[in-house]
């Protein structure tokens, strides 16, 4: 199973957010952790990598198990450790490999293509204090299947 670390980066009221080439869907920076990391040094790592800004305590926020099936078979599978962080020091990088990093604004973030699923986990990221497990499970080609959340704020509804 890979495991993924990314950040949501607030400030003020806007977050960084990462247009991925591919499909061009918008997402939080972050990337693989590599055997030899703590989550907590992934995250630090693959956000400085993609933006030049080193985040400053940034906590965990939510955990989730990413699956892909095709019928009833499983195709993929990953853990996404998903952070919060409003402090952060360094130049944003004016060109990123992994697509284009862009400040957008709080009203604007449930309107940005996305996967389906992470509508859900920045509602919470951004209305509540407390971390978040659950599953979200996906076609080969992204549509959201289905998903459960294990604290009762998912029932508050998305963006």
């Amino acid at each position: 199973m890979k495991r993924v670390a990314n950040c949501v980066l607030r400030s003020n009221d806007q977050i960084l957010m990462l247009q991925k080439p591919r499909r061009g869907w918008w997402v939080a920076p972050g990337g693989k952790v590599e055997p030899t990391e703590s989550i907590q040094e992934a995250v630090l790592r693959e956000f400085l990598e993609e933006t030049n800004l080193t985040l400053e305590k940034p906590a965990l926020k939510g955990v989730f198990n990413i699956i892909l099936k095709s019928g009833n078979r499983i195709i993929d599978e990953w853990m996404l450790f998903t952070f919060y962080a409003t402090k952060y020091y360094g130049q944003l990088n004016p060109v990123c490999e992994e697509g284009r990093l862009e400040w957008k604004n709080l009203r604007e973030i449930g309107l940005l293509p996305k996967a389906k699923g992470d509508n859900i986990y920045l509602k919470h990221l951004l209305t509540s204090r407390e971390l978040i497990t659950g599953k979200f499970i996906y076609t080969p080609d992204y549509e959201l299947i289905s998903y459960s959340l294990d604290q009762e704020w998912a029932m508050i509804g998305v963006f």
